[in-house]
């Protein structure tokens, strides 16, 4: 005859809850080649991941100092970039 199971306390109950949203925000379940499997979350602040974060924030100062020159924007991306939006607003919106 198999033995009763108890049910869990309600400590266990809530540090189960408390370690499965933890692991939700570490982890995220995607499927490759038909199957789920669990990868974790490349790392954010503000909800922006960090690559993006940094892009936006730093100086280029910062930048070099940290080995990032393919973040730093130089004369020829700004005046390519401006060149972009120049073409773009050739019409009259009105």
């Amino acid at each position: 005859m198999k033995a009763q199971k108890k049910p869990l306390s309600k400590k266990i109950k809530k540090l189960r809850r408390e370690r499965k949203i933890e692991q939700r925000k570490k982890y995220e379940f995607i499927f490759i080649n038909g199957k789920q499997v669990k990868v974790k979350k490349d790392p954010e602040i503000d909800g922006i991941p960090v690559d993006d974060f940094i892009k936006r924030n730093a100086d280029p100062i910062w930048l070099h100092q940290n080995e990032l020159w393919h973040l730093i924007e130089t004369k020829q991306d700004v005046t390519a970039e401006t060149q972009k939006y120049d073409e773009d607003e050739s019409e009259i919106p009105f």
